[in-house]
């Protein structure tokens, strides 16, 4: 695959994981490795939290005045249940942000990381050469910072797909906000029309 392919593709990625969102992506492949590796103790919570809401239901119906020990034993379940249910809570907690924290470092290594590691490793690299005369004395800025003169350097290329990527995606948005305009005074019977 072409060097010029390559780099395009990877900022496209880049850019698609930007749009999308990393917290979208986090929650996931969070709740596919829950199902896939921890579901023993989601179950848990689930059953845990069954148990409590039907304890809560079965106390609210007792009358402390006049059923107190029923009453009590069933606080006192519903006290525990709770207990360990804010205990399995804490647990997933921080299993989800260690979980966060490596997904977050892995994806930073395979977008951002594999794009500075391309722009350091064909740093003295032409990805494509210009005609010469087409762009003048702007050339020489398009092979900084060491591609040869006359060239378009990695990071210039980077820069351009990133720009012309981010114009596509505002054009993309933009038709389908004005889709949704059309829509929503299709439904409301054409606003601001006069009669």
């Amino acid at each position: 695959m072409s060097l010029a392919l390559s780099i395009f593709l990877l900022v496209f990625v880049t850019e698609l994981i930007a749009w999308v969102g990393k917290t979208v992506l986090v929650d996931f492949f969070y709740a596919l490795y829950q199902r896939i590796f921890d579901s023993s103790r989601v179950k848990q919570q689930r059953e845990l939290k069954t148990e409590i809401l039907a304890a809560k239901a079965e106390l609210l119906q007792t009358s402390s005045q006049d059923q107190f020990a029923k009453w009590a034993k069933l606080r006192r379940k519903v006290d525990k249940g709770l207990a360990d249910l804010e205990k399995l809570n804490l647990e997933l907690g921080s299993s989800k942000s260690a979980f966060s924290f490596r997904f977050n470092t892995g994806l930073w290594m395979m977008t951002t990381g594999t794009q500075f590691a391309i722009g350091w490793w064909y740093s003295r690299t032409a990805v494509f050469y210009l005609p010469p005369g087409w762009f003048g004395p702007v050339t020489w800025w398009l092979a900084l910072p060491f591609a040869p003169a006359g060239s378009v350097s990695c990071a210039a290329w980077q820069m351009a797909c990133r720009r012309v990527i981010k114009i596509g995606e505002g054009a993309v948005k933009e038709m389908r906000v004005g889709d949704l305009r059309r829509e929503y005074t299709e439904e409301k019977g054409g606003l601001g029309k006069t009669e």
